[in-house]
């Protein structure tokens, strides 16, 4: 792997991250695409068009969880209403690019299923947990679109206690019982366009669950009655746990978390190999606080870093 250096780069986190892991995505069919990957950055660091369909979705007016402000933000995550933060910014860059992708527009086809986003890491403490609740918190501020987020990582699931909420049956109940609803698993928030689904009661047959017909059933109903839903999934680490391969056979979008200096360009390759059922993968680059360029988001509306 190539010794990350930033004083000689001149792009972007976007550009500099494809130098240095010299990432080329390759589709399921062998084929090379004509374009380099899109590699999205943070602080921390075919078919026919279809219109994206805007058809009113069910309004919930059921009870609605509290989500601890003060945790959120003693953890560093974005506070809904909070002040316009580096951080924030980031995001916004970062989900505004997998939202094209997922929804389309006069000049881009949408990726199939690019409504499910998958976030990964190839190995634990990568800051995965991080990006993924970030990022439902971001795309949870969108006025045409609201976010569901999964914990899909069920052996060490961490977004409830993140949230400083309760845990309650999710989604590895609703996959190993016929007769559960998953939408009577789904939690919803306080924050407006925020909904959790936790990861659900441990087994050692989560694998072999997600791998099953009914998963593909089950992950319909998340959005067939809300197609303005976004959902993202919180992955285990790829190379540390087998799900994570499966779950990217049932996503549109991969956004694999990549530490600056931590993350080796081995094991990146490694974990993208075992991603290979999604077509459509990014990196994103964290743990660099760096700008060639002087970026400094937030400081133009009266915040620091």
């Amino acid at each position: 792997m190539n010794k990350y250096n930033p004083l000689n780069k001149s792009g972007s986190l976007l550009e500099r991250a494809g130098e240095i892991y010299d990432y080329v995505p390759v589709r399921r069919d062998g084929v090379t695409p004509n374009y380099a990957p899109e590699i999205l950055p943070s602080e921390l660091h075919q078919q026919q068009m279809v219109p994206f369909a805007r058809r009113s979705a069910p309004v919930y007016d059921g009870p609605r969880v509290i989500v601890d402000r003060d945790k959120l933000r003693e953890a560093g995550f974005i506070v809904p209403d909070g002040p316009v933060t580096g951080i924030s910014e980031e995001f916004r860059i970062i989900k505004r690019q997998l939202l094209l992708s997922a929804k389309g527009n006069s000049k881009r086809t949408p990726v199939p299923h690019g409504e499910r986003i998958l976030v990964g890491s190839a190995h634990p403490n990568e800051g995965k947990t991080f990006c993924a609740l970030n990022l439902a918190l971001s795309i949870a501020a969108e006025k045409d679109n609201e976010v569901l987020l999964v914990d899909a990582d069920f052996a060490k699931p961490s977004i409830l206690s993140s949230l400083g909420l309760e845990g309650s049956k999710g989604l590895m109940d609703a996959l190993a019982d016929p007769d559960l609803p998953v939408e009577d698993c789904i939690i919803h928030t306080d924050i407006p366009g925020l909904a959790i689904l936790p990861a659900g009661d441990q087994t050692n047959n989560d694998t072999e669950f997600l791998a099953s017909s009914r998963t593909e059933q089950v992950l319909n109903r998340l959005t067939q009655h809300n197609p303005t839903r976004i959902v993202i999934f919180d992955s285990p680490p790829v190379l540390s746990a087998s799900p994570a391969s499966v779950l990217a056979t049932h996503v549109g979008q991969v956004l694999m978390i990549v530490k600056a200096d931590e993350t080796t360009e081995t094991a990146l390759r490694d974990a993208l190999s075992l991603m290979a059922g999604c077509d459509h993968i990014q990196l994103l680059l964290n743990g660099t606080k760096f700008s060639p360029t002087g970026r400094r988001f937030g400081s133009y509306y009266g915040y620091g870093e």
